[in-house]
Formats: structure tokens, sequence, C-alpha cells
């Protein structure tokens, strides 16, 4: 089965491309020819992810799915949530986010989070299948790690042993994270067709 996941980035590609069963043959958005920026223009992250993978099917017509992913923090009241990737601006830079965080926590003793992701999928006879994932954990007070992408140097899992996602190799950050446990979902959902 070709299945487009709707993104270029190239961090969620090999995170997620050892999760798919051999019969789905990947592909990014560059190899299906989309060269444009994708609408997110929904509040929530199953809206996004909708509309993203809803995208690239009414416009390129292959089967697709779309994560979107955010950081909810406790002691911001859940942000910045479904803004996570332009929490600083829209230059989209994650050192730039993780300082934005780092900084607005700064004063805070409370720095539960969760990360969670949400997958959906559009397939040609028009159906939207969703899956979520989720991980609990706290911000470090520093970055660690030279890993992972995002907000990975300052997430610690609950269930790891101290280390941030970045601090992990890929495989031990797929054993635990958000977006492994959404795609899970999806590839339970795909090895029934």
């Amino acid at each position: 089965m070709r299945l487009c996941f709707a993104s270029n980035n190239e961090h969620k590609l090999d995170e997620i491309r050892p999760l798919l069963p051999a019969s789905v043959q990947l592909l990014s958005l560059a190899d299906i020819g989309c060269t444009e920026e994708l609408p997110e223009t929904q509040d929530t992250l199953e809206g996004n992810a909708r509309q993203k993978a809803q995208y690239v099917w009414d416009h390129f017509g292959v089967a697709c799915f779309a994560d979107d992913t955010g950081l909810e923090v406790m002691a911001l009241g859940g942000a910045p949530g479904v803004y996570s990737a332009r929490y600083a601006g829209p230059q989209r830079r994650a050192e730039d986010n993780v300082a934005k965080l780092l900084h607005e926590l700064h004063e805070h003793s409370d720095r539960t989070a969760r990360f969670r992701t949400v997958v959906a999928l559009v397939l040609p006879d028009g159906a939207v299948h969703e899956f979520a994932g989720a991980v609990e954990g706290r911000i470090s007070e520093a970055q660690h790690g030279a890993g992972g992408f995002g907000y990975d140097p300052v997430f610690v899992p609950t269930e790891g042993d101290g280390r941030t996602f970045s601090e992990m190799p890929l495989a031990e950050k797929n054993g635990l994270s958000h977006r492994s446990r959404a795609v899970a979902g999806l590839v339970a959902f795909l090895n029934q067709k």
C-alpha cells in the first residue's frame, strides 16, 4: 500500500518509518510533489491533523496520514498545545520555542507536562480515521542531549529513567513516545485491512 505521511520533516519520517509494516510504502510530501505549506488553521490537534491529510488527498489523490502534536504544560494552562510549533513566532524555530518555554517556566515549581499526538488517516473511499497517543512527563530546567527535535531536549518522560527524549536512542524514544503510540493505532488499523 502506498501511503503518504503529510510531512517533509526528516526527524518525523525517521521516527515513523520503522514503526510501519513492510507492506506500506511510505511517501513524503516531496515524494508526491507537494511543495506548498499545508494548512494548519484549526484550533485543535485533531482538526489540524484532519485538515492536512484531507488537503493531500484532495489535491494529490494519495491516501495520506498526517499528525499534529502538542506539548501541554500544566503550569501554563496547557500551553503551548496546538500552537507548539509556533510558540515563539511564525518562524517555527525549535530553539526559540524551547527558550521561550524555559523562560515562561522559570518561576514555576510545577513542571508537569504531556506530549499528545493525533494522527488522521484519509483513505481513497473518503473515510477518515483518527488515532491518538500521549506520554506524561515534566520539563527539565535546562536542555540535555543532542538527539531528537523540537521540545525533546527538555521533555523528561515519567516512564523513563530521568533522561530527556534527546538523550535517548531513537528506538528507546519510540518505545515511549506519544507519536509512536498514535502510530501504533494506525498500524493496528492497517493490519486489519
